[in-house]
Parts: C-alpha cells; sequence; structure tokens
C-alpha cells in the first residue's frame, strides 16, 4: 500500500486500529517542519532533537489514550505541543521567574524588550498570548481603557475624549484595570519575564 497518498486522517486512523507503520509515514511527512519550528527557536541541536523526541512521544501517548480529536489539522496540533514543550523548557531553565503581583511594574515594558533574541520572542509570545486572554476578562470599561492605553498608545487626554469620560476617570479605569490584571495573573499563574 502506498501510504504517501494517504491523508494525515488516514494514516492516524490506521495507526489507531493497529497499523504501526503508518505513524512512520505520518513522521516522516512532517518531521522536517516540525523540527524546523523547533530548531529556529531553540538553536541547539541536542535539545532540539530532545524536544523533537519529545513532542512525538506525546503525540503517540495522546493517541494511545485516545484523546486525540480528529480535526483533520494534525500539522497545527503537533507544532502546539512542541511550541508548548519549548516554553517548558524554558521556564524550567528558570528563565521565567513568577513576578509577585504586588511587586511595581508595568508589564508591557516588560514585554517590549528591544534586545529581542529568539528565546526571548518566544516566551514573550506566549506572555502576550496569556495577557490578552486575562485581559479580556476585565470589566468592559477597565478593558477600553487599558488597550487604548498600551494597543493604540492613546493619552489619557485623548482616551478620555474617545470614550466621552474625564481625564481622572480614565486614570482611575486605568489603574483598577491594572489592579485587577495583577489579580488575575496571580490567579492563573502567569509568569513574567525579569
Amino acid at each position: 500500500m502506498d501510504y504517501s497518498k494517504q491523508s494525515d486522517s488516514d494514516l492516524i486512523r490506521a495507526y489507531l486500529s493497529g497499523n504501526e507503520i503508518t505513524l512512520e509515514f505520518l513522521i516522516k511527512r512532517h518531521q522536517q517542519r516540525i523540527f524546523s519550528y523547533i530548531i529556529v527557536r531553540i538553536q541547539d541541536q541536542d535539545l532540539a532533537n530532545d524536544v523533537f523526541q519529545d513532542t512525538f512521544v506525546k503525540i503517540i501517548n495522546t493517541f494511545k489514550k485516545g484523546k486525540y480529536n480528529e480535526e483533520g489539522k494534525f500539522l497545527q496540533w503537533a507544532m502546539r505541543i512542541a511550541h508548548n514543550l519549548i516554553i517548558d523548557h524554558y521556564r524550567k531553565q528558570k528563565r521565567m521567574p513568577t513576578m509577585s503581583p504586588n511587586a511595581d511594574f508595568d508589564i508591557f515594558n516588560i514585554i517590549r524588550d528591544p534586545k529581542m533574541n529568539v528565546e526571548s520572542k518566544i516566551i514573550k509570545d506566549q506572555i502576550e498570548s496569556d495577557l490578552h486572554k486575562l485581559i479580556d476578562e476585565l470589566p468592559e470599561e477597565q478593558k477600553e481603557v487599558l488597550k487604548l492605553r498600551h494597543f493604540c498608545e492613546l493619552s489619557f487626554k485623548e482616551i478620555a475624549d474617545q470614550t466621552g469620560v474625564s481625564i481622572n476617570t480614565a486614570l482611575g479605569r486605568m489603574r483598577y484595570a491594572l489592579i485587577n490584571l495583577r489579580k488575575l495573573m496571580e490567579k492563573n499563574k502567569v509568569t513574567l519575564m525579569e
């Protein structure tokens, strides 16, 4: 049988039905893209090999536990596993210490690092993703001011004009947005770079 012409979904179904060889074809089909993704972010051949192997161990374990959801997007799913393992690696290296939510810091200054290397870029992307999820949990008025200030880079006067409130109200909403964001970070154990 010519497995190279079968879709990812067909290969996975065959593997789950006991045809072990189809997994080899699936891995060979995607190994270059997944490994390239890992090596670009880690830039260490041995470590990239370890993460690549861990990625496929996790994929196989997920298959064996029957937890793989067939959505026809195997490659994206595999890349997400690799991405999470890379993040886990950097977190284990303690390059992402937890910051106290009471510490005096500006979250947005931390994620805007001009000396960004590949490792920092990956971590920054993860932090931004986590932050956007938390920001979406804020009350609407606080979320609006925070987004206008940090993503649209408007002054508080411009925010006040645009939202139809006083500058003091805009400042107050921003203050509460940051307080609530810190609480959400603590509750959700979001970690930040130093």
